[in-house]
């Protein structure tokens, strides 16, 4: 983060500076008290700057700059750019978005295919022991193969790239909201994701690939949006225009509703995705260029899957992306099932809220055995594939044969890995409807579930066993070490009992229970998710069903509406517990009674204009802190006044140039024409320079150097008299790493302090001021 404190308030410093006594009491990075994370362990000292847990990694975070930093080489810069360049640059961003579009769909093709196959050649493996009688050997065949893949996912995210493990959108959310951590977006990152998530679904898991093809759309688009990576010596020299963190930004909400649309094949829903629930700012500019990277998504998945229908692609055929083609003849529906829409709504949103509850609790139990290392982890995922394996073979023998349909006797039962007339262990001419959902892939589950060929497919007893299956099985498997979605589990639970419901009510409802399972699906998702325009759109793109819309909004506003009355949304509540300092779009209650200045913590630590080599070398030495005030002093102002703020990375690389003076006077036009803008960027994925790179001689500590050409002469200030309300909505809105806080009064020091995202924080406030009520 930018400036805040560790946790061991004992540590003091004291150093020296010109026109003040500066006192570092523990400061790091942002400026503010450490506090304790939800998550992380009670003996765990933060001494270097915050942590959190990003996947099944703790590690440290910083702030990212989404302000535009105008010191005198951004002005330099943008007034000498030629209008060739101007139109590189906007040329440069459409392409990127192609790019983005064109690489996540070939990704979610690739993802899908290999889940396909892999998981096809287990499910027939099994089928063909089963025909054979060879029970046990089944079982062990298949719990084998699951073992397998699940023990391969786990070994990549625990070795390779912890910060792949889970779902990735409340990372991704998070980053868009202005938090980095270290490797969250990585190459090493991307390669677990796309092979973990394959080899995660693939071993039976009750996860989904949708969250993780989000987390994968922002790293291809990361990726492709710094110019490479310097670390691996993959860079491209052209795209020095993205290396700041605001196009990055763009190209990432770029990426993510991308990732959306390659999962669910739905391009809209993938654009309101990121509206609604991923990006903190948007404007109309970015509309245009994430719709259309959505847009390359389609096409791309749709030409694709054309050629694979020849059965050139394995046992990737018609299925695979999601593409639930629910009844599509008219939708009538009664005073009766109103009233069932609306009690749907009612227990999707209470079943959703308990989810989230319980997605809670498991949470918390397992971050304490990840924290034990790699080995705990991959034996953690170990135990959940077996009990997974055990249930998925398990339970279908509690369920009886059933005929098959009269007049498709030949086709019942099928043989083949995805059918909805699984033998099992029954008799010729009958089926078992429990394997036909639990020995499937989710997606052919989910299919079954939502057909509307017989209203007797599936048992009521079936449904009630799979319900209660799916939604303990999608608990305790999220959180362990391996890419999981949270959109499958919830669906697969939603539509089972809202089938179920439709089951029930068959005799006076018009609606058939493939209906049912939809709307089912909507209540639950609604309730763990909380999303409304953005799952009404992809629910209908993915049943390419319009004729629900209303019934669809319905649900989800009902479920969203109860499921609010008991907890939060799944996505903030793990952003909470990981410890991300998420900015949100209000202010709490309790802030309107604070001012800006009741928040600003600690000693400040400022530099004059002109400043020694050695106060600067050793102010960055000692503390974490990312935003430096310049003050301008006498002799070069009357009076002291606020000149700006200086960024940590800018310092390193002014410092490391040793473009120094003998003499302590101003020389902000020669390191101008020495100097350009790109040497200023912000670093990719290799690592930036540190304070530890730095070779500076005895002579040069003594020295003067004159930081104006690199402060930022118009920085966001407020007065500390200010609301703290105010403060955080306009910190928040317009997406700032460092406010400044003035005094109000004359004849003091020009700042006050600095305000970063650590002090709105509920933590610190409320450690600051404990005999405040959150509520009001």
């Amino acid at each position: 983060m930018d400036d805040h404190r560790s946790e061991d308030h004992d540590i003091e410093v004291e150093g020296s500076f010109r026109g003040f006594d500066r006192k570092i009491s523990g400061i790091l990075d942002d400026g503010s008290v450490g506090f304790q994370q939800p998550l992380l362990a009670r003996n765990r000292k933060n001494t270097t700057s915050q942590i959190a847990i990003v996947g099944a990694n703790t590690c440290p975070i910083e702030s990212l700059d989404y302000e535009i930093f105008e010191n005198d080489f951004f002005k330099q810069d943008w007034r000498s750019r030629k209008k060739i360049e101007i139109l590189q640059y906007t040329f440069l961003k459409w392409a990127l978005a192609f790019l983005i579009g064109l690489a996540t769909g070939l990704v979610g093709f690739l993802n899908n295919l290999g889940v396909e196959n892999i998981a096809g050649f287990k499910l027939l493996l099994t089928g063909n022991l089963m025909l054979k009688e060879k029970y046990f050997q089944a079982f062990f065949a298949f719990a084998g193969c699951n073992l397998i893949l699940a023990t391969a996912a786990a070994s990549l995210c625990a070795y390779i790239a912890p910060a792949a493990a889970g779902s990735g959108i409340p990372e991704v959310k998070a980053y868009l909201n202005g938090i980095d951590a270290y490797s969250i977006l990585a190459p090493s990152t991307l390669f677990v994701k796309i092979f973990g998530s394959i080899f995660g679904v693939a071993a039976g898991f009750v996860v989904g690939k949708e969250g993780p093809m989000v987390h994968t759309g922002a790293c291809i688009a990361n990726l492709l949006g710094q110019g490479g990576s310097r670390k691996y010596r993959l860079t491209w020299k052209w795209l020095r225009f993205f290396k700041n963190d605001r196009d990055r930004r763009d190209l990432i909400t770029c990426g993510a509703a991308a990732g959306v649309a390659a999962a669910f094949r739905a391009p809209v829903g993938g654009v309101l995705f990121a509206l609604e629930e991923a990006a903190s700012w948007w404007r109309s500019a970015l509309l245009w260029r994430t719709f259309f990277t959505t847009a390359v998504v389609a096409v791309v998945l749709r030409t694709l899957i054309e050629l694979c229908r020849s059965g050139r692609c394995g046992l990737f055929g018609k299925g695979g992306l999601i593409m639930f083609d629910v009844n599509s003849g008219p939708v009538l529906y009664t005073t009766v099932d109103l009233l069932a829409v609306v009690f749907l709504g009612v227990v999707g949103g209470v079943l959703g809220s308990l989810y989230n509850y319980l997605v809670d609790k498991v949470l918390r139990t397992y971050s304490l055995i990840n924290e034990k290392g790699p080995r705990f982890k991959i034996m953690l995922v170990m135990a959940v594939s077996v009990l997974s394996s055990c249930c998925a073979f398990g339970l279908p023998w509690l369920s009886q044969c059933t005929p098959c349909p009269i007049g498709i006797e030949g086709k019942c039962p099928s043989v083949g890995r995805s059918s909805i007339y699984k033998s099992f262990q029954c008799p010729p001419n009958h089926y078992n409807d429990l394997s036909s959902l639990l020995l499937n892939t989710n997606d052919d589950a989910i299919r079954n579930l939502f057909t509307s060929r017989s209203e007797n497919e599936f048992h009521i007893s079936t449904l009630a066993i799979f319900f209660v299956a799916i939604y303990c099985l999608g608990i305790i498997t999220y959180g362990i070490a391996i890419p999981s979605g949270l959109f499958i589990p919830v669906i697969l639970a939603g539509a089972s009992y809202g089938r179920l419901v439709g089951r029930l009510l068959g005799p006076v409802s018009q609606l058939d229970v493939g209906l049912f399972s939809l709307l089912g699906a909507a209540s639950f998702l609604g309730g763990t998710m909380r999303m409304t325009v953005s799952l009404c759109v992809i629910l209908l793109e993915l049943t390419n069903n319009l004729l629900m819309l209303p019934l669809v909004m319905l649900v989800l506003l009902i479920s969203k509406t109860v499921a609010d009355c008991f907890n939060r949304g799944v996505y903030d509540q793990i952003v909470t517990m990981k410890g991300l300092p998420y900015m949100e779009d209000h202010a709490e209650p309790y802030m309107r009674n604070l001012v800006a200045k009741d928040v600003v913590s600690g000693s400040l630590i400022s530099f004059s204009r002109v400043e020694k080599v050695g106060v600067i070398w050793q102010a960055l030495k000692m503390t974490r802190h990312n935003g430096f005030p310049v003050i301008d002093e006498p002799p070069f102002t009357e009076e002291s006044e606020l000149c700006g703020i200086a960024l940590r990375s800018h310092l390193l690389v002014l410092l490391q140039g040793k473009r120094f003076s003998k003499q302590r006077t101003t020389y902000g036009s020669q390191i101008l024409r020495s100097c350009k803008a790109r040497d200023f960027g912000k670093a990719g994925l290799g690592k930036g320079l540190k304070i530890e790179d730095l070779d500076l001689s005895d002579e040069e500590m003594e020295m003067y150097v004159d930081l104006h050409p690199i402060t930022n002469t118009s920085p966001y200030t407020v007065l500390e008299t200010l609301s703290l309300a105010k403060a955080a909505i306009l910190f928040r809105q317009l997406g700032l790493r460092h406010l400044c806080v003035v005094p109000k009064t004359p004849g003091r020091p020009p700042i006050v302090g600095i305000l970063t995202r650590h002090d709105f924080m509920p933590e610190h406030v409320l450690g600051l001021y404990p005999h405040i009520d959150p509520l009001k």
